[in-house]
C-alpha cells in the first residue's frame, strides 16, 4: 500500500516510475537505511555512551595517578673499530725480520661485533656484579640472585642493532639518580670483565705473541746458560771470522724458518688451507728450508749438521760454535717476537678501553612511566567503543523481545541460567 501526501514532490517519490529497480540501487538503499539506523540508535542512547566513556576516563585518570612513577636513564656506547692500521704500518718496517711481521697487518676480524658486546653486557658475570654492587636483591625483593638477575633484565634494555652502529643501554628505575648509576655501572662492570679477555684483534695478537715471547725468553736463557758452561769447560771464548759468519747465516735462516712457522700457526686460527696468503707463506717456508739444507743444516736441526770447516776448528771450538749458534738463533727469535708483541700492544692501546662512552647516563628530569595522557586517551576511546557496543546490544535485545518466538527463547535461556533452579 502506498500512502499519498499533499505534497507533489513526496507523492512523486512515493509513486515512483514503474521501471524496475536495479539490484545495486536496492542494495545501496538498504545500506543507507542500515547506517542511518545505527546513527539514530547511537543518538537515542547518547547518554549511556557518555556515561560509560566518562567512567572509563575517570578510572584511567585515577589509575594513572596511583601507578608508581619510573624513570629511564640511557647511555650510548661506541664499540671498538676492528682495524690494525698501526700494526700494519709498523709491520712494513720489519719485513727484513721474517714472515712473522706479516701478522701485524693480518686480520682476525670479528663478525657482528656489536652483537658480541651486547651478549657480554648481558652475561651472567656482569649481571651478578650489578646485583651485588647495587644490592638489587633487596631493591627488587628477591630471595635468590637468579631472580634478581631476571628482574634486572626486565628493567634493562641493551640494544646494539641500530643503524648508527652504536650500543644503547636504557635502565628503568623509580629513582632517577639510581637509574643513571645503574646505566653507568653496566659500563664499569663490562670493563672489569674485558680486562681478562682478548676481545679485539689487537688483544688476540697481543695475547698470542705474549705466550710465544715467554717461551722464546726461556729458550734464550737456557741457551745462554749452556754457552756459559761450555766456555767454562772448554776455555774457548773467541772464533775466527769464517766460523762466525757461518754461525750467523745458519742462525738467521733458522730464525726466519721459525718466524714463518709462527706466522702460519697464527694464520691457521682464522684462515682455511686454501687461503692465498697462507699458501704463499707455506711456499716461502719451503724455500727457507731449502736454503738451510744447502748450507748444511735443517729446520729441525739441533746444531750438529751445520757445515763448519772442521779442519780449522778444534773439537773444543766446535762445541763452542754449536752453543753460540743456539744463542744467536734464540736471540733472533726473541727479537722478532718482542717487536711483534710491542706492535700488538700499540694497536691495543690505540683501540682504547674497548668501549667508549658517547653519552654517559644522567638522572632523567622526566618520568618515562606512566604515560598519563596516552592512558587517558586510550581509556576514553575504549570507553566510547564499549558504550556503542552496549547500545547495539540493547537495540538487539529489544528487537528480539518484540518477536514472540525469540522472546520465548530468551525466557527459556534466562530460566536455564538461573541459579534458583
Amino acid at each position: 500500500m502506498i500512502i499519498e501526501t499533499s505534497h507533489p514532490e513526496l507523492n512523486e517519490h512515493a509513486n515512483p516510475p514503474s521501471a524496475p529497480e536495479t539490484a545495486s540501487h536496492r542494495a545501496k538503499q538498504d545500506d543507507d537505511i542500515s547506517i542511518l539506523d545505527m546513527l539514530i540508535n547511537i543518538a537515542e542512547r547518547k547518554r549511556i555512551i557518555a556515561w560509560i566513556t566518562s567512567g572509563f576516563a575517570i578510572v584511567a585518570i585515577v589509575i594513572s595517578l596511583v601507578l608508581p612513577q619510573s624513570y629511564t636513564a640511557a647511555v650510548t656506547l661506541l664499540p671498538p673499530q676492528q682495524n690494525s692500521s698501526v700494526g700494519g704500518a709498523l709491520a712494513s718496517q720489519l719485513s727484513s725480520l721474517g714472515g712473522v711481521a706479516a701478522l701485524a697487518g693480518g686480520s682476525f676480524s670479528l663478525r657482528n661485533a656489536n652483537e658480541m658486546y651486547v651478549a657480554m653486557l648481558k652475561s651472567r658475570v656482569v649481571e651478578d656484579a650489578m646485583v651485588q654492587r647495587f644490592g638489587l636483591m633487596q631493591e627488587y625483593g628477591k630471595r635468590y640472585s637468579s631472580d634478581a638477575r631476571r628482574a634486572l633484565e626486565r628493567h634493562a634494555d641493551v640494544n646494539g642493532s641500530g643503524k648508527d652502529g652504536l650500543i644503547h643501554i636504557a635502565i628503568e628505575d623509580r629513582d632517577p639518580r639510581r637509574a643513571a648509576e645503574l646505566a653507568n655501572g653496566y659500563i664499569e662492570e663490562f670493563r672489569k670483565l674485558s680486562q681478562h679477555l682478548a676481545i679485539t684483534e689487537a688483544s688476540q695478537r697481543r695475547l698470542f705473541f705474549e705466550q710465544e715471547l715467554v717461551q722464546a725468553k726461556n729458550n734464550l736463557s737456557n741457551a745462554e746458560e749452556s754457552l756459559k758452561q761450555t766456555e767454562q769447560i772448554t776455555g774457548v771464548i773467541q772464533l775466527d771470522s769464517q766460523a762466525r759468519a757461518l754461525i750467523e747465516s745458519g742462525a738467521a735462516l733458522r730464525a726466519q724458518i721459525t718466524a714463518r712457522e709462527v706466522q702460519i700457526q697464527g694464520m691457521q686460527t682464522y684462515a682455511t688451507g686454501e687461503n692465498a696468503q697462507l699458501v704463499q707463506a707455506q711456499r716461502e717456508l719451503d724455500t727457507l728450508r731449502a736454503q738451510l739444507a744447502k748450507l748444511g743444516g735443517s729446520a729441525s736441526s739441533t746444531g750438529d749438521e751445520l757445515i763448519v770447516p772442521k779442519g780449522r776448528v778444534p773439537e773444543a771450538g766446535l762445541e763452542y760454535i754449536r752453543k753460540l749458534r743456539d744463542v744467536k738463533y734464540n736471540e733472533t727469535i726473541f727479537e722478532i717476537l718482542a717487536r711483534q708483541f710491542e706492535l700488538a700492544k700499540l694497536d691495543e692501546a690505540k683501540q682504547g678501553a674497548l668501549i667508549q662512552v658517547v653519552d654517559p647516563a644522567i638522572p632523567p628530569d622526566k618520568r618515562s612511566f606512566p604515560k598519563r595522557i596516552l592512558i587517558i586517551i586510550g581509556a576514553t576511546i575504549l570507553g566510547f567503543l564499549i558504550g556503542v557496543l552496549v547500545t547495539f546490544l540493547q537495540t538487539g535485545v529489544q528487537q528480539m523481545k518484540q518477536d514472540a518466538e525469540t522472546a520465548l527463547k530468551l525466557s527459556l535461556l534466562a530460566r536455564a541460567l538461573s541459579l534458583k533452579r
